[in-house]
């Protein structure tokens, strides 16, 4: 049976896991730098790479115990889009790999992973519509099959995760903000008027309603009121939420789509996942579970075996590519 080792650094986690091709997940292991980059207010670049140095023999030896790779087929690793510095932890583990032991080494697009890790829950039917939501992405990705990618929608400015960061930040809520205001949000209602980002076609832009985020707090507080903070995160995010969700319908109008899913970090929010059960009803829907929502190997591998299967392999001076586009 084919086996593939990935290992992910895109970011602020640091992961290996070991997947076999009917999508059994062998062993995952996933350390998070969350709490280390929470004491400066977001990931510091160079922080995180030092930390994937530090981290990354560990957590390869971690998920091979009980395996030998004699057992693995292929290696893959995240070769982008992410932070150059941590992308290149991650190369250079795999590609040693790869080296030492004689494997195929497969370059794996980190959002492809997001999308296609969703077959661990169901198979995907196609045409597919997937929405990608992170820290560092907003997309309407189109999928005619699991190789033609189209994106029909991304952001102007901000995304979606980083707006909520950058709110978060406002209402004095620690990084990361994004599940901080989707449950303090629960304990307000949207009272605040925010204004609706208005863009062209399937686009996005948060700049302007963290803005008005910005302004609304200190008009109140030079006006000797109170803010309610819960109020607030529960009118940001409603706006926030309802323009992607506005987004998604109109692809939904426009396009023969018989699949729609959720991906990215953002995915695991509360009210995202209730909206979209609310509203995408004449398609099927599926929404990741909360452990595949943030970054981790298993994605990667699941990925890397459509690159397997098509015999797409890189070289050993493949760059790694931090602003890496899906339909490229």
């Amino acid at each position: 049976m084919r086996k593939i080792l990935a290992i992910e650094t895109s970011c602020d986690e640091t992961a290996c896991a070991i997947v076999n091709e009917k999508l059994e997940i062998e062993t995952s292991v996933v350390t998070s730098q969350i709490d280390v980059h929470a004491r400066f207010g977001g990931v510091i670049p160079e922080v995180a790479s030092r930390m994937h140095v530090e981290q990354i023999s560990t957590i390869i030896n971690e998920a091979l115990k009980g395996h030998d790779m004699s057992e693995i087929s292929a290696v893959a690793y995240t070769v982008g889009p992410g932070l150059i510095g941590s992308l290149h932890v991650g190369a250079a583990a795999a590609k040693t790999l790869a080296f030492f032991y004689d494997k195929p080494l497969i370059g794996v697009h980190h959002l492809k992973g997001h999308i296609f890790v969703n077959e661990l829950i169901e198979p995907l039917e196609y045409p597919l519509l997937a929405l990608v939501v992170s820290g560092g992405h907003t997309e309407l990705v189109y999928l005619k099959d699991d190789t033609h990618f189209e994106i029909l929608g991304t952001t102007h400015d901000d995304a979606i995760g980083e707006a909520y960061d950058k709110v978060a930040r406002i209402i004095g809520l620690a990084y990361p903000g994004g599940p901080k205001i989707d449950k303090l949000s629960k304990e307000g209602k949207p009272v605040y008027k925010l204004p609706i980002p208005k863009v062209d076609g399937y686009n996005f832009s948060f700049s302007g309603l963290k803005n008005a985020c910005l302004q609304l707090a200190d008009r109140i507080k030079r006006n000797g009121e109170e803010l309610n903070e819960a109020d607030l995160a529960c009118s940001f995010q409603e706006v926030a939420l309802h323009h992607l969700l506005d987004k998604t319908m109109k692809v939904l109008e426009d396009y023969d789509v018989r699949h729609v899913l959720i991906a990215g970090g953002v995915a695991a929010n509360s009210r995202l996942r209730e909206l979209m059960s609310e509203h995408i009803t004449k398609c099927k829907l599926t929404l990741p579970p909360l452990k595949y929502c943030t970054d981790n190997a298993v994605m990667i591998a699941v990925a890397a075996f459509k690159e397997l299967d098509q015999n797409h392999f890189v070289g050993y001076d493949e760059a790694s590519k931090p602003s890496m586009a899906i339909d490229k």
